[in-house]
């Protein structure tokens, strides 16, 4: 693919992400909430949880710090994306996967003034999509900011 393909393909996956995000949340706010939890599986429940803190229910109720920091880690994110080289695929659509899923919760807190998480495994805190996105994408940044720094120690070593 051309780098101008990623580069559309990336910016279309950010408001896909929001919108399954967005339809996922309604879902459960429709036909979740009402029941509480569902088994699905043994080791998985369909459980609704309205989350006013971060991950784990860490600084519970400080919703507006947390939107400060939703949008000041997305603008940060953004502004560094420049320096990355284009070929840099990992940290690209990594980016791309962190800001749909911090969008979607961004909205969450502003709307509602907090997160609402349906996923349950029982041995982890309940998380949602935007979470999943959030995670997977910040992998991949990381390993995208790995292959720079082992591509820009290559470049500084002497020939031999």
């Amino acid at each position: 693919m051309r780098p101008t393909t990623h580069r559309l393909n990336q910016t279309l996956l950010v408001p896909l992400l929001f919108a399954l995000d967005r339809a996922s949340k309604v879902w459960a706010r429709q036909a979740l909430a009402p029941e509480g939890s569902v088994q699905v599986l043994p080791f998985f429940h369909l459980t609704y949880v309205e989350n006013s803190g971060a991950a784990w229910g860490i600084l519970r109720g400080s919703n507006t710090l947390l939107i400060g920091v939703s949008v000041a880690l997305l603008a940060g994110l953004l502004y560094l994306r420049r320096t990355w080289p284009r070929e840099n695929l990992w940290s690209h659509y990594g980016l791309a996967l962190v800001a749909g899923g911090a969008l979607g919760n961004l909205y969450d807190r502003i709307r509602f003034g907090c997160v609402v998480d349906y996923l349950d495994f029982l041995v982890w805190p309940v998380f949602n999509m935007a979470d999943s996105c959030i995670t997977v994408g910040a992998v991949c940044l990381a390993w995208g900011m790995h292959i720079a720094d082992r591509e820009a120690a290559k470049k500084k070593m002497p020939a031999s």
